[in-house]
């Protein structure tokens, strides 16, 4: 029997923006595993050197997959590319198939984005702001529209710490309107250099682009049946449909890549501070839900009032501060060892922003160099030092989300659960009041030995990476030890030329 929002998605046509990107690909398997969704529109650009039907055609091959093709072995053949690009004017959608669009689709769901921190402004800006103003414009020509997403993230406002889901026009030093419209008229190099003027007290180009294009659905989303949904920093699956699994190495994964590979030993970060996680299928959950209660709550929106807006971000009643998140991050090293180790996996957090390059200095650079000498002397390519560079140059881009913590406002996103039936609160999970932090990490560990690291769960594999374990921490202790020693002898040698 159907629930309220598979019913709901029954024969739709949903045309979705981001559609290869992390969560836009469990969105696309959660639509097509539990509801008869009739089509979905994916618009999806070249990139490096695969055209859009290769990026799609890799799918069949991928685990977020499986559980799917396993009980719908056609169900991907509902997927048509649109091929476009948020950078393209127009997006580079053809004119054909705009009229498509117009004459089939009735949700959107846009979430193209560029996410990296430091993007140079003018590209930014095309992709998260101005397209945003062109999906509107185009979805203001669907003739059977019932229900607009906007993906932006909590962190769209983080230039205050207390963040209500509502929108924050006033932290902008110039509307959405007048900053697309200076970049009409300058040159990129030009829009670049303008980047600290325009940004004020946003800490990247990603923030600012994204509370700009929050700033474009305010002022011209209209009577869009729209509602904006922002997700807290996105990491691994809890359970569906594979638990832990994820295909990239962005923010908190990326130090827990380093850290179980021995790599990162030091990192910066409030040891007070909270860890705004939210797994992936909880985010892919929340957005369908949300997808169906804007589609309940138009039918045409009252042009003075102002579209919903839902946040998932960790329960206040379930928190994870950082340090918890440092130790969830080693607490499986001795059961789900890695096999390719360079050394015993520890992680130091330095509270102090100063302290941390000379912390890495003594932790990272120097190691490394030992490193790359040893490589260089049996004839491989060396690599460490260029590593820690890229780490230690990520490390500072993140180095305001690392000290900072906010408090977020959950309201909509509590009613929109409260409105749901037991059987959708089961089957689109977003509850992370009752998330169980310990158990969500050994399975994100074990995902990203599997899915990033492309090690096998098996018994052989996991004997393998015990040996190197037990080997790695004797070495370390081992070092411990004679440089506390040689510590002890200097501070010893001092005392007594002072005495």
């Amino acid at each position: 029997m159907e629930t309220d929002i598979q019913g709901f998605y029954k024969d739709k046509v949903v045309f979705l923006t981001g559609a290869t990107g992390f969560l836009g690909k469990v969105i696309i398997e959660k639509l097509l595993r539990t509801t008869e969704v009739k089509r979905i529109y994916s618009m999806i650009r070249p990139k490096r050197g695969q055209d859009i039907q290769e990026r799609l055609a890799v799918w069949k091959k991928e685990p977020l997959f499986e559980v799917l093709l396993q009980s719908k072995p056609k169900a991907l053949e509902r997927i048509f590319i649109i091929a476009g690009d948020c950078l393209e004017k127009d997006l580079g959608i053809s004119k054909t198939d705009r009229q498509l669009l117009s004459s089939e689709v009735h949700i959107v769901i846009h979430g193209a984005a560029t996410v990296r921190f430091n993007e140079p402004l003018h590209v930014a800006l095309a992709i998260n702001t101005r397209a945003t103003k062109l999906m509107l414009q185009l979805a203001k020509e669907m003739v059977h529209l019932e229900a607009y997403l906007h993906i932006s993230t909590a962190f769209s406002n983080c230039v205050i710490f207390r963040i209500e889901e509502k929108f924050y026009p006033e932290h902008l030093t110039c509307d959405s309107g007048k900053v697309l419209a200076i970049s009409e008229l300058l040159s990129d190099q030009m829009m670049d250099n303008l980047t600290p003027t325009l940004l004020g007290s946003f800490p990247n180009t990603y923030t600012y682009t994204k509370a700009l294009a929050e700033d474009v659905i305010l002022r011209e989303s209209g009577d869009l049946p729209l509602s904006i949904f922002r997700p807290a920093i996105i990491i691994a699956t809890h359970k569906e449909p594979v638990s832990g699994w994820i295909d990239n190495l962005y923010g908190p994964i990326a130090l827990l890549y380093g850290a179980g590979h021995g790599v990162l030993r030091v990192s910066t970060c409030n040891k007070n501070g909270d860890a705004s996680l939210v797994p992936v299928d909880y985010c892919a959950n929340m957005a369908l839900a949300s997808i169906w209660q804007t589609s309940m709550e138009k039918t045409q929106r009252d042009l003075k009032s102002q579209p919903a807006i839902y946040t998932l971000a960790p329960s206040k009643g379930n928190l994870l501060n950082n340090m918890d998140f440092v130790k969830h991050s080693l607490s499986c090293r001795e059961d789900l060892p890695l096999t390719k180790m360079i050394w015993y996996p520890f992680v130091h957090c330095i509270s102090t922003p100063w302290l941390f390059p000379l912390a890495a200095f003594f932790y990272h650079t120097l190691p490394g160099y030992f490193f790359d000498l040893a490589l260089i002397l049996s004839g491989r390519k060396p690599r460490l030092v260029k590593l820690y560079r890229n780490i230690h140059a990520n490390i500072a881009i993140l180095q305001h989300f690392m000290h900072n913590s906010w408090s977020f406002e959950t309201k909509s996103t509590d009613r929109l659960r409260a409105v749901m039936s037991l059987e959708d609160r089961r089957l689109y999970s977003f509850d992370m009041e009752a998330l169980d932090w310990k158990k969500y990490f050994e399975t994100a560990l074990l995902g990203m030995r599997l899915f990033l690291g492309k090690e096998p769960p098996t018994k052989e594999s996991f004997d393998q990476g015990r040996r190197l374990l037990r080997r790695l921490k004797i070495l370390h202790y081992s070092l411990m030890t004679v440089l506390a020693a040689i510590a002890g002898w200097i501070l010893w040698t001092l005392v007594k030329l002072i005495i």
